[in-house]
């Protein structure tokens, strides 16, 4: 089985309920998952939100939306993320985040595909990036996962799911998938009003004349509209995570 979680929460520092901003009428989380279940590989997706009442509208999002919804620890997204796994013992498990509303579900299908192909432990997109930021997808076999939340004891490691994993690359047999074309300088991810300025954008030029618009459609809107390239691009990819790492200093 192949399991999808999408972490998704209210509380960002940067952007706060920018998962609830509206695209073309609906919440950008929709809008994700609706992308996300154009899946092929996928065989079941869970949201995975915290506890706090403070995510009460993401879960109403998804009992309104037939989606289902696990709600754990805020703060240890680690132990978030394998709770909500851990019912249904997957094999492999692919690790969403709730700011990426240009998910692209055969990019997500393809790395799938690899990851099971070549047998290994932990695959993803996004350590050594060619793709635009946001279209990050990581896939993990389940067994990987597990031993990440029993031994991970870093703040970063508990923050965000997979450094453990990532981090080991002598104990885990670690897959970077890559495009042809090296596209990391665009940014699709949504952690700034800036970034939802240019995703909204998107939606409202593409979603009405096709609303399964692919990445392809994008990136052609973009060849066809150049400087909607630098738009947001002055902001530090994976900040959440440096900051992380900053902070397990003082920890240590």
């Amino acid at each position: 089985m192949i399991l999808a979680i999408l972490q998704a929460r209210v509380s960002s520092s940067r952007l706060p309920e920018k998962v609830l901003l509206p695209l073309v009428g609906e919440p950008m989380l929709a809008r994700q998952l609706e992308r996300i279940l154009r899946s092929e590989k996928i065989d079941r997706l869970i949201v995975a939100t915290s506890n706090d009442v403070s995510d009460d509208p993401i879960a109403q999002l998804c009992e309104n939306k037939s989606i289902s919804c696990f709600r754990g620890s805020l703060e240890d997204v680690l132990d978030r993320f394998y709770q909500a796994a851990k019912p249904f013992n997957p094999e492999h498990v692919v690790r969403l985040t709730g700011d990426c509303p240009l998910s692209d579900p055969d990019l997500i299908d393809a790395i799938i595909c690899a990851h099971i192909a070549g047998k290994y432990d932990y695959t993803t997109n996004a350590l050594e990036p060619t793709y635009p930021d946001g279209l990050d997808v990581e896939v993990m076999r389940y067994k990987c996962l597990e031993e990440a939340w029993r031994n991970a004891d870093l703040l970063s490691e508990r923050e965000h799911v997979t450094p453990y994993i990532h981090q080991r690359s002598s104990h885990f047999n670690i897959n970077h998938f890559k495009s042809n074309e090296n596209l990391s300088h665009l940014r699709w991810t949504v952690d700034e009003r800036l970034d939802y300025e240019l995703i909204n954008h998107f939606y409202q030029a593409l979603y009405p004349l096709k609303s399964t618009f692919t990445t392809v459609d994008v990136l052609t809107y973009l060849h066809e509209n150049p400087e909607l390239t630098i738009y947001n691009t002055d902001f530090q990819r994976n900040e959440g995570y440096i900051k992380s790492l900053k902070q397990d200093q003082v920890q240590l």
